[in-house]
């Protein structure tokens, strides 16, 4: 995995092999970047990132100049985030291991924008939209990006403003 764009743009970054995750790829990471371009600066942008995994997106928000908070329930993936973080001298990236569901109920932050690249089999995917809006996260204006497979339609939420596929890396684009 390398880093697409910014202050550590070309920087490799490699995990190891025993971590359950399945990082986004980098021709989608840097499709996904290319659209974000046209919505937000993000320099000073205010980022979470659920279901960080080994942080891939997190370095990208944090390499461009945007405040990142990840959240992951694997204490082995936090821990990789937290050294690879460390070893990058990354200084706007925060890591914070617990279960995302119990994040979102408690947390009173907002945020400029909300990754999420849960595991696509997830049984409760689906309550993520609504659940980012019941909750308010999103400051206003604030753009929530949603990573999953072609099973999943979200366009019937009222705050979907777009879909964007890149292989079998489907996004969905949520505002207020």
């Amino acid at each position: 995995m390398r880093i697409v764009s910014g202050s550590l743009k070309g920087r490799r970054i490699q995990a190891p092999t025993n971590l359950p995750v399945r990082p986004t790829t980098d021709f989608a990471k840097e499709s996904l970047f290319n659209v974000l371009n046209n919505h937000v600066d993000f320099d000073g942008l205010n980022v979470l990132d659920l279901f960080a995994g080994i942080g891939g997106i997190s370095y990208e928000f944090a390499s461009r100049g945007a405040s990142v908070l990840s959240v992951e329930i694997n204490p082995k993936c936090a821990d990789f985030i937290k050294q690879t973080a460390e070893h990058l001298h990354i200084e706007n990236l925060t890591v914070m291991r617990t279960d995302v569901f119990a994040y979102i109920a408690k947390t009173r932050q907002t945020f400029d924008l909300i990754f999420a690249d849960p595991p696509y089999e997830l049984p409760t995917i689906d309550l993520l939209p609504s659940l980012i809006f019941e909750y308010k996260l999103l400051n206003p204006n604030g753009l929530f990006v949603l990573e999953h497979s072609e099973k999943h339609n979200y366009s019937g939420v009222p705050q979907f403003l777009e879909l964007r596929k890149y292989g079998k890396v489907h996004f969905s684009f949520f505002r207020l």
